[in-house]
């Protein structure tokens, strides 16, 4: 049970960190609506503090240690943290969950980038597709083709967000596109990151992406459909939501340099009422054979950690114990480069 003031806490954070997601959960039924929250709040308290902090690696470790916390019922006394174990005592959330999210915020901290689209899906899976897998958990639903069909609907509103911000995350030197499209149009990674500019090319590329979301957001309806019925309009609501940053995308020509891409609370209101129509429509129409597509190889670990009575043929747990240990061994360095640094005398001029 979380404790009302933990989760009037964490609905402020949501309601001023990301609209969009609040206005999709007032659609989600309250047994649902509450862990979604505090969950969100979770990730978001997660993203903000590495996001946020210039010594990243140690933004990161310390995440696992809260993390550590929290599975052994011990949390930081904060209200995210408190609501965060609650919701792990009441539904056994798998620890492989939140690890891959922070998996994804380490090879953040590295400033990682990708070459090719599988390893950008493998970045999304970690940052985006384990909070939908979490979501699943929530609503009690673990049937893996469900899990999937969710996973697919993390990357593809990731890999959104990743067109949406192209130019910002360039200011701000990272690349999230991948490198490998790049340099097939003779784009250098390093001479765009230097001098960001709206081109052409680089809107073929924002193109491209969207293509790949878009793709993704209609294999996602089928699992939508295979929700219980009340959870249904808020991920609905979710998925019009973020395609509709794709759609004004377009509608500027694909450039996500000169400006970001805004949707109005007019055009959300009218998704609000589209995901009403789509939740009725699929109480009457049968399911979409789509919802048995296999899952995406880049988010098959999560289906696997969340789904019952389902053995993980995968261990990606060295992966994760991989970007720790790179982050340990990067902020070790930073360390011993500081206490260098003060312990040197300066000889007078």
């Amino acid at each position: 049970m979380i404790a009302p003031e933990d989760m009037a806490h964490c609905e402020a954070a949501i309601r001023h960190g990301s609209w969009s997601f609040h206005a999709a959960s007032r659609l989600l039924p309250v047994h649902v609506r509450d862990p979604a929250l505090a969950l969100y709040a979770f990730c978001r308290l997660a993203d903000d503090a590495v996001d946020l902090q210039r010594e990243k690696a140690s933004a990161v470790l310390r995440l696992h240690e809260r993390l550590d916390q929290a599975y052994a019922g011990k949390p930081r006394n904060a209200p995210a943290d408190r609501a965060f174990t609650a919701i792990i005592e009441s539904y056994e959330m798998p620890r492989a969950l939140p690890e891959a999210l922070l998996e994804g915020l380490a090879w953040d901290a590295m400033e990682q980038r990708y070459k090719t689209l599988s390893e950008l899906r493998a970045y999304s899976a970690r940052v985006a597709s384990a909070v939908g897998a979490m979501m699943c958990v929530l609503m009690r639903v673990r049937d893996p083709n469900a899990l999937a069909r969710a996973c697919d609907l993390g990357v593809a509103m990731q890999l959104t967000n990743i067109a949406r911000d192209v130019g910002e995350d360039a200011r701000e030197g990272r690349l999230y596109l991948p490198t490998e499209w790049m340099e097939e149009t003779g784009l250098a990674p390093e001479a765009f990151l230097e001098s960001p500019r709206a081109t052409p090319v680089v809107a073929q590329l924002v193109k491209r992406l969207l293509r790949e979301a878009d793709d993704l957001y209609l294999r996602s309806e089928s699992g939508i459909s295979a929700l219980p019925a009340s959870c249904r309009p808020g991920i609905f609501a979710a998925r019009y939501i973020y395609a509709g940053i794709g759609g004004r995308l377009r509608r500027m020509g694909y450039d996500s340099i000169s400006a970001r891409a805004r949707t109005g609370g007019a055009q959300k209101l009218g998704w609000l009422c589209l995901s009403g129509l789509r939740t009725a429509a699929s109480v009457v129409t049968p399911h979409s054979p789509v919802i048995f597509a296999r899952p995406l190889p880049e988010t098959a670990f999560l289906v696997e950690a969340a789904a019952e009575d389902t053995a993980p043929v995968n261990d990606w747990s060295d992966t994760l114990y991989e970007a720790m240990a790179g982050l340990k061994a990067q902020d070790a360095a930073r360390l011993q480069a500081l206490k260098h640094s003060s312990g040197q005398v300066r000889t007078p001029v």
